[in-house]
């Protein structure tokens, strides 16, 4: 009888323990998720476009090669995207062609309103995404698509119709100096109102 009883003293104690041990290592995941951040980077982020040339719409790419914001992080990645707000520079628009980098930033940028930054911020609001762009003194919302793989990697995509922002005249002037190249097999000169954007980032791990 005394066996018996020792040995249901000693199962239950064990699986009194090993609960115990289960219940710290739930605890312990716990803490490391509440601990995980999505951090946004600087120098993980880089910001593309496309515009648009001749009647057939021939693509023309760039980038912008600088871009300030402060780094921000959130426990989720739409909570480390919302609200950050981003500066970038004019100076740093890059097209690997230096006479097209030039007329850019004097016959289109330079002739707005505030030509020396485009500046903005990324809001998330009931699963939808956009970017609130500030350009030519006018800020408006760019509904952006947003792709997350891995968790981490972040593509936001849109397309900047250039009239919202009051900039058809600016298009206009940039037309003028690159009338020739602009034309296409027709003999028209055409430069589209439509520009594509897309920002990648990578959300590092705090």
């Amino acid at each position: 009888m005394k066996k018996i009883v020792l040995l249901s003293f000693l199962t239950v104690l064990a699986f009194t323990t090993s609960c115990k041990n289960e219940t710290k290592t739930t605890d312990s995941e716990k803490v490391v998720a509440e601990t995980t951040k999505f951090v946004v980077k600087p120098e993980g982020t880089s910001v593309k476009w496309t515009a648009y040339k001749t009647t057939e719409k021939v693509p023309v790419g760039g980038q912008f090669n600088i871009l300030k914001f402060e780094e921000k992080s959130g426990a989720t990645p739409e909570e480390a995207l919302n609200n950050l707000s981003f500066s970038i520079p004019v100076s740093g628009l890059f097209t690997n062609n230096d006479a097209r980098d030039l007329k850019l930033k004097t016959s289109f940028f330079g002739e707005m309103l505030d030509p020396e930054f485009l500046k903005g911020k990324i809001k998330y609001n009931n699963g939808k995404y956009a970017a609130s762009i500030t350009m030519n003194g006018v800020t408006k919302d760019l509904p952006l698509d947003v792709k997350i793989t891995d968790e981490r990697r972040v593509t936001l995509s849109g397309t900047m119709d250039i009239k919202n922002w009051d900039a058809l005249g600016a298009l206009s002037a940039l037309n003028k100096v690159c009338f020739d190249l602009h034309k296409g097999e027709d003999g028209v000169s055409k430069t589209w109102e439509d520009v594509a954007i897309e920002v990648s980032t990578f959300l590092r791990e705090n």
